[in-house]
């Protein structure tokens, strides 16, 4: 494989160094949560192998949650974080003469390891003028007889939009039909605005879901995701990479995610509360900046506007004034593929004033060039 840096990672907060950000918009999860917040007593523990699957209790929680009663423990395998879920279903499923189709944009992970295990890719890019909305028809043209899966994010990363149910359905079909799978990283579908939809792996099991406590629980730290297929043949092949990768996963971090999923309710109610107070501020700011324009999100804690600028403006300045005068720090629209005039605004990490700071830091560094 032939492995590059992401420019995502490459410019991170925490290898840029989080003391040289004053307004840190960039994050992609709600804020960070601490030890204590799980009242977990792990002294007990025994630091063991833990069950290649992962927990019993901790998959069995992970089916419980997933919205749909056709999901059981046995369909769900924990990994890595989503990470090493999207990096074993890509290195199980692709091969150098394997095709794959990416909506894009896309969690860079998605595009990156399929270029580094040196597959054919097709891209079904969303545009901003509709709404990011996903057009099956494309998706439909670029399928070949060699596609291994289409590969989506709903809730989607960086926008925040959300496919309609019917879409993924109909998304579901087609690829029935072509004989291939559909990867979704659904990493955001606790932070939807209205009630979650259930996984995408309970449609058929033609569908991979792939998720996290990162994002909606603010436990990065604590490397646990996972996927969940209803397909046993492919369960058992995903497993055969997990074990190959790292046997089984930290049994101290499964059991912290364990007493993370048990508080989920609790947590989830006060946290959509505060996202819609976030989400507010964010819309309020874009309709006093006339520099500035989006597609509001119908989930997750990111959103993607565009910079309503002239042509010959300079975005390397714009985000070095951004970052040295004003202390506000963005995703950059190429952490995604796109051009710079886009950028990803993080608005559920950082504390209300830092997100007021931030956008007023944005709207500084504007009237600097415009």
């Amino acid at each position: 494989m032939d492995y590059v840096r992401m420019p995502l990672e490459v410019e991170s907060p925490e290898e840029l160094g989080y003391g040289s950000i004053r307004y840190n918009l960039s994050e992609s999860s709600i804020s960070d949560r601490t030890l204590a917040d799980l009242n977990a007593d792990l002294s007990d523990l025994v630091l063991f192998y833990g069950p290649h699957r992962g927990d019993e209790a901790l998959r069995e929680t992970i089916a419980a949650q997933s919205g749909s009663g056709a999901i059981r423990a046995a369909d769900v395998l924990t990994t890595g974080g989503a990470a090493g879920a999207l990096f074993i279903v890509a290195t199980s499923l692709l091969r150098a003469q394997s095709h794959l189709v990416v909506v894009r944009p896309n969690y860079a992970t998605n595009i990156e390891t399929p270029k580094a295990i040196g597959c054919q890719i097709s891209y079904v890019d969303l545009e901003f003028e509709q709404g990011f909305r996903l057009d099956i028809e494309r998706i439909e043209a670029a399928l070949r007889p060699n596609t291994a899966y289409v590969s989506i994010t709903c809730p989607h990363n960086p926008s925040g939009t959300v496919m309609p149910w019917e879409d993924l359905v109909r998304l579901g079909r087609v690829a029935q039909k072509a004989g291939c799978r559909v990867l979704v990283d659904e990493t955001y579908r606790d932070l939807a605005y209205s009630t979650p939809y259930p996984t995408a792996a309970s449609i058929s099991p033609s569908f991979i879901g792939v998720s996290s406590v990162s994002k909606a629980y603010g436990i990065p730290g604590v490397r646990v995701g996972w996927l969940i297929t209803r397909d046993p043949a492919l369960q058992q092949l995903f497993l055969a990479a997990k074990e190959q990768i790292g046997i089984c996963g930290s049994v101290v971090d499964e059991a912290l995610a364990l007493a993370a999923l048990r508080q989920r309710d609790s947590w989830l109610t006060s946290c959509a509360a505060d996202n819609r107070t976030r989400l507010g501020i964010v819309r309020h700011w874009i309709t006093q900046e006339p520099r500035i324009e989006w597609v509001e999100p119908a989930g997750g804690v990111v959103c993607f506007p565009r910079l309503k600028v002239p042509g010959g403006f300079d975005t390397g300045r714009f985000y070095r004034s951004l970052l040295h005068n004003h202390g506000t720090y963005v995703g950059q629209g190429h952490w995604f593929e796109r051009p710079d005039t886009y950028l990803r605004i993080g608005f559920g990490w950082p504390t209300l004033p830092e997100l007021r700071g931030g956008l007023a830091g944005l709207s500084a560094a504007l009237r600097e060039q415009c």
